[in-house]
Order: C-alpha cells, then structure tokens, then sequence
C-alpha cells in the first residue's frame, strides 16, 4: 500500500509518484491542512445534527493522515488510473476512492490558491497578475484535452475538434515568458471552438508596453496598447520569403517556452488522457489545479545527484 512514510526515502520515486519533489510537498502541506480544515468545518454546519464526538475518534482509515491524503490526490492527478486501481494503491475499494477523489480534488485546489500558485480567472484579476510580471513579456496558446465522446448529438458537434479529430475541451493559456509560470487561464469550453474566438470572449487586459507572441491560431487578435508577435504564413499559392522564413524562426524560438509550460501541465495524465468524469464542472476544477502543481514544481525542481 502506498503511503506518505513508504516514499518520502526515496525522493526520485516520491516525484515519479506524486509529481512533486519532497520539498514542494511539504510546503503546500501546511496550505492543505489548511483548506482540509475548512472543508471540515463546512462539513459540520451541514450536519441536521450536533457531531456526537471529537474529529479523528473512531477507528483510522486507510488515509488517517493527511500527508496519506495528499500524496493519495497527487497519485490520481498524475497517473489518472481507474478508480478501483487507485483504492487498490490506497488500501481502498472503489466507492471510497470515488468519495476521496471528489473530497480532496476541491480541497487540492483550495489548497494551491493559499499557497499563490493557482492562475488567474477573472478578468480584473488577470490584469492585476500581469502586471504584476517583470519584463511584462506573455505567451498565449491553447491547449485541449481529449474527452469520452459525447452521447448527445449536438455535444459531439460542438466537442469534435477537427485539429485533434477527436473531441476535446478547451482552455487558453497565459503563461510568463521569463518564469513559464501560467499567469491567466480562460474558461474550459468546447474544443470545436477556435482559440482567436475564446482570446475576444474572455477579454483579457494587458498592461501598457507588454509584449505578447501567440502562433497563428491567434489571427487578428491584437489587444490594445501591446506589441505582437506571431509567424507570418504562407501566402495560397506562394512561398514566404528568405527574410519572413528567418522572422517565423526566431518567433517560433520564443514560443517555445509556452509549449513547455504545457508539458509540464501535462505531467499529470488527468489532463493528458481521455477525461472520463461527467460531474459538472470538473473539467474546469482539474485543469486549474494542474496549472497550480504546474507553477508550484517550479519553484522546486527536482534535482538529480551525480
């Protein structure tokens, strides 16, 4: 069975486990306990009735202890295994797992906005982030993720997308150029629609002066007051230029860090491999959180000893 105390020996397997070094895991320890706390107490003001005894009495679970729940969240967002697999790992059955998974992921998630790691949502809160940004140098790009396809025929429609050809969902991302730490995340919407359309709905603010390099998917998406870089293509029927050639180079060198910011999200497999859970909102809630391990690793990356 899989434990906090069986890995946290091993710092190369905990990161392969969790996706976190020992040293990121224990610093947004104190920040889960924290959110776990308060989902305690949320718990208790439902309750039709008085709690009769203390928390923690009775009989320990498979997950009494909280490093045990954390790691047991981290296990699921970074290898997404079937439920019955994951209680198998954890010393549970699978309608435990299914509970745990749904109780911890909010709390993960509350967990990483204590800890400033979560990305921005909202479109006030957005401008006040990337301003916030030295340099104020951005990188936008989509990202979709693969979804079970859809029973309804008006949802496979609107979730096919004909880039992936397969359906998907679909987020904008904002990330620091200098940092590659994602400063902004839109809305998860469906995959058919085309990341320049979702760029105008969300309706992000950039601060005065800042640089912007978006690829071509961003086609006429030119906010105000900033300066944008994106390759050029190539004309129907023609060819670009020697000097246009070498501009799409050196533009494509700069965009590179947002492709690696969305491997590092993709670390963990729950936003990598086909989305099986249809609970509303979900979707959303674990694309976020990912970006929030995302910008936590890298304030502890994992070294290797020579």
């Amino acid at each position: 069975m899989i434990t906090s105390a069986s890995l946290k020996h091993k710092p190369a397997v905990f990161s392969s486990f969790t996706g976190l070094t020992v040293a990121a895991f224990h610093q947004l320890l104190p920040a889960f306990a924290e959110a776990y706390e308060a989902d305690l107490d949320r718990r208790d003001q439902k309750r039709e009735q008085p709690r009769q005894r203390q928390r923690g009495g009775g009989r320990s679970g498979a997950l009494g202890r909280l490093e045990d729940k954390l790691v047991f969240i981290l296990f699921y967002f970074k290898f997404y295994p079937v439920q019955v697999v994951q209680g198998y790992f954890f010393g549970l059955g699978q309608p435990q797992a299914n509970e745990w998974v749904h109780r911890l992921t909010p709390i993960l998630n509350q967990a990483l906005g204590y800890a400033c790691q979560l990305p921005a949502r909202k479109t006030r809160d957005i401008g006040q982030v990337l301003a916030a940004c030295p340099g104020l140098e951005f990188i936008i790009d989509g990202s979709e993720r693969p979804i079970r396809r859809p029973k309804d025929k008006e949802k496979q429609r609107t979730h096919y997308s004909g880039k992936k050809k397969r359906h998907t969902v679909k987020n904008n991302i904002i990330s620091d150029k200098r940092t590659r730490k994602i400063k902004a995340l839109s809305p998860t919407c469906a995959g058919k629609k085309h990341d320049k359309k979702l760029a105008d709905e969300h309706g992000v603010t950039f601060p005065l002066g800042s640089k912007l390099w978006k690829d071509t998917g961003f086609q006429g998406y030119e906010p105000d007051h900033i300066q944008t870089f994106q390759p050029k293509k190539k004309p129907k029927g023609g060819e670009l230029t020697p000097q246009e050639k070498a501009s799409n180079t050196v533009i494509s060198s700069q965009r590179i860090g947002v492709e690696h910011t969305i491997g590092g999200v993709k670390v963990y497999h729950i936003v990598r491999d086909v989305f099986r859970n249809i609970r509303v909102g979900f979707d959303d809630l674990v694309m976020e959180t990912a970006c929030g391990l995302h910008n936590l690793r890298l304030d502890h990356p994992l070294t290797l000893a020579r």
